[in-house]
């Protein structure tokens, strides 16, 4: 009877540190995603700030080892519509064990 009880305990505990490892994992990979995005911006205003023609309308790969040190891209392309504010394409995907979470999203840029 003691062996059913310390069995059916341990079963309920690890079910629930699965669910909290799996709510962990996906915290993490939304932190990764909203890091990257936000230095995606930070890159696409300094380069529309600096005119840096060089940026405009062709897709970027940034460097992401120093933001993670789980595999992770980053990439981005700005655009310039006429008569329109600027516009950033971001695209990342960032890993943590088995799972893969991939973002793609458009920004307008204050000029």
């Amino acid at each position: 009877m003691t062996l059913a009880a310390i069995s059916t305990a341990i079963y309920i505990l690890t079910a629930h540190a699965n669910t909290m490892l799996f709510q962990s994992d996906t915290a993490h990979l939304r932190a990764t995603q909203r890091n990257l995005t936000a230095s995606a911006l930070t890159w696409a205003g300094y380069n529309i700030k600096n005119q840096n023609t060089q940026a405009l309308n062709k897709t970027e790969n940034l460097d992401t080892t120093n933001i993670t040190n789980r595999p992770a891209t980053l990439t981005i392309t700005i655009d310039t519509p006429e008569n329109s504010k600027p516009q950033a394409q971001i695209t990342t995907s960032t890993t943590r064990k088995r799972r893969t979470l991939k973002s793609s999203d458009k920004y307008t840029l204050a000029p």
